[in-house]
């Protein structure tokens, strides 16, 4: 449902209202929205005062109220409440018969829902949405991080242990104080999702990292609640033509276009990257016509590609020793489109429809991943930055955040460079736990093929002998797990299946190579059998299924997977999926004890 669908009043009742010395009644303030509504009343300058079933010990988000001074009631509703209050305002998932409710109108107080609260208080400041499949929080904190550095304060939401991107979050934190709203702004590929944040946040800048396979189910399973215009049919690609992974994979790309076209809507500005040739399709095909700027990087094993596309010979320019990998993503033509990839699912590509690569306006060029350093190059500028993290996939992350900083924040190199070298990243984003002995512990919340093989590039190129404990279960099903283990096999020395999903894949592996029946499974490489038994540490131990979702594994099996991974003679053991950043404090705690 449309946020804008759960108002309780017209317009123009809304105009008509006088809220000069009123005072708001918030119920349900424990809550998200509950917390956010309160806060955005108080800080247009109103009186609030709340009520939660909860007691004060269990209100999650209470600490967000110490800079507020704000009455709460905890336990329930009682008539003191009542007699204090000129407004109501209930959760959105109280019912409209509600007893409290009833109660409300019986003592002649006005009830405003949700929608109402979004037309009252308007986002009046600038708003920038980072979206993508991998990449959005660190470049959101990162570029918040350099804002703070330079006096520029972003609107947060401060719920501590949610994620900004969570349902109603974005969309109030642009209506909470700040001087901009930097906005992590996701989808689970469902259509109308990200059109939602931005109808009710008109942003003027948008970030696009990239879009890789991630979250995808059958599109026939929730068919009917796909808009039509978002079907496989409006995107020029026949069912009997793809599988129904690239025709999903292509949906929630589509899904991703609603950022797109809210950003032309609004006159905005776009920073894309274009080594994604998802996202240049993508441009493409919604015949984007609004203000852009794109950006890519430059890699030393990519020199050959100073010629002009026209002239190059995909087939013939690199041998089978070449050290670039090339993978194929399905192009919006139904073709699969072949990428010599920087990083995975981006890189240099062409395809028969005349979706090509082209230099982009921004482009990251003698990248020194040992020392953390890069030149940004522009048409008419030319700087190093350096940073504080590892890798090439945040040398992406960086790009992104550094023309918004020029951009939407209007600072200069120097003012960039200022906030970079005191970033400390994302918690849970090659986070070390620990070093035991001469082993040391990360975890990251890498939970998808394209994040998977990311991270597990980034560390081959700092450690010597690896191993990964995989904690995830795919949202895109058996598929999904396959596929990260493809990510996996070759880029460590070892792997430790955590989750019953992943061990599953590990085993069905094993079984369909012994049979010489590996093809079936579509993989991106052939194994041997001999290469996946020195690569998969197996335990007799039988793995329980503890969640569909990409939480994976139990703690107890994050632990299990941990123990193994400690016999094995390796320089880094990485704890990867949303079971490892979960439970990080109780991988924190083991490593105490050991």
């Amino acid at each position: 449902m449309q946020s804008l669908e759960l108002s309780g009043m017209s317009d123009e009742e809304l105009k008509g209202l006088n809220l000069e010395g009123k005072t708001f009644g918030v119920i349900g303030v424990c809550g998200v929205v509950g917390n956010l509504v309160a806060r955005i009343i108080m800080d247009n300058g109103y009186e609030v005062i709340g009520t939660d079933i909860s007691s004060k010990e269990d209100c999650r988000f209470y600490s967000s109220f110490d800079d507020y001074d704000i009455e709460i009631f905890f336990g329930g509703h009682p008539d003191e409440f009542f007699k204090q209050i000129d407004f109501i305002v209930p959760p959105p998932s109280m019912s409209d018969d509600a007893k409290v409710l009833e109660l409300a109108r019986e003592k002649g107080i006005d009830i405003l829902h949700l929608g109402d609260i979004f037309k009252l208080f308007k986002a009046n400041k600038p708003i920038l949405c980072i979206s993508g499949t991998n990449g959005k929080t660190t470049t959101t904190t990162l570029l918040k991080h350099i804002a703070y550095s330079n006096g520029i304060s972003p609107a947060e939401h401060n719920l501590k242990g949610m994620q900004g991107n969570n349902e109603f979050i974005p969309s109030l934190q642009t209506r909470l104080h700040g001087d901009v709203a930097i906005l992590e702004t996701g989808t689970d590929g469902t259509p109308g999702g990200l059109k939602s944040v931005i109808d009710l946040t008109h942003p003027n800048y948008g970030i696009l990292t990239n879009i890789t396979i991630d979250h995808l189910v059958d599109p026939d399973d929730h068919k009917d609640g796909v808009d039509e215009s978002l079907s496989a049919i409006s995107l020029d690609i026949g069912d009997d033509e793809v599988s129904h992974i690239d025709r999903g994979f292509l949906e929630y790309a589509r899904v991703k276009g609603e950022l797109i076209e809210g950003i032309e809507e609004n006159d905005g500005l776009l920073i894309y990257n274009s080594d994604d040739p998802t996202i240049v399709g993508l441009l493409d095909k919604l015949n984007y016509s609004g203000k852009s700027i794109s950006f890519g990087v430059e890699i030393d094993e990519f020199d050959n590609f100073e010629l002009e596309i026209d002239e190059f010979d995909f087939d013939s320019s690199f041998d089978s020793v070449s050290p670039i990998k090339i993978h194929t993503k399905p192009c919006w033509c139904g073709r699969d489109i072949k990428i010599y990839e920087t990083i995975s699912g981006s890189g240099f590509y062409e395809c028969q429809c005349g979706i090509k690569y082209e230099k982009p306006v921004y482009i990251a060029k003698d990248i020194d991943l040992m020392n953390r350093s890069f030149n940004l190059a522009s048409r008419d500028d030319e700087f190093e930055f350096k940073l504080t993290l590892d890798g090439l996939h945040n040398v992406y992350n960086a790009v992104g955040a550094i023309i918004a900083a020029k951009e939407f924040l209007g600072l200069s190199n120097q003012d960039i460079q200022k906030g970079l070298s005191t970033f400390k990243g994302v918690a849970g984003r090659m986070e070390i736990i620990d070093k035991i002995e001469d082993t040391t512990i990360m975890v990251d919340y890498a939970h998808n093929p394209a994040g998977v093989e990311t991270i597990l590039d980034a560390i081959s190129k700092i450690y010597d002998k690896t191993c990964v404990v995989i904690t995830v279960s795919s949202e895109s099903g058996v598929e999904g797990d396959f596929d990260i283990l493809d990510s996996a096999i070759g880029k460590v020395d070892y792997i430790v299946p955590a989750s019953h999903d992943c061990r599953y894949a590990a085993d069905k592996l094993i079984e369909l190579t012994k049979e010489n029946r590996q093809e079936e499974l579509h993989l991106n490489s052939v194994y041997t059998l001999d290469e996946l038994c020195k690569t998969f540490v197996l335990t007799d131990e039988d793995l329980k299924q503890e969640s569909i979702k990409t939480l994976g594994a139990s703690e107890d099996q994050v632990i299990g997977g941990l123990k193994e991974a400690l016999n094995l003679d390796t320089d880094i053991i990485l704890i990867i999926g949303e079971a490892a950043f979960k439970f990080e404090s109780a991988i924190k705690d083991f490593c105490d004890s050991l």
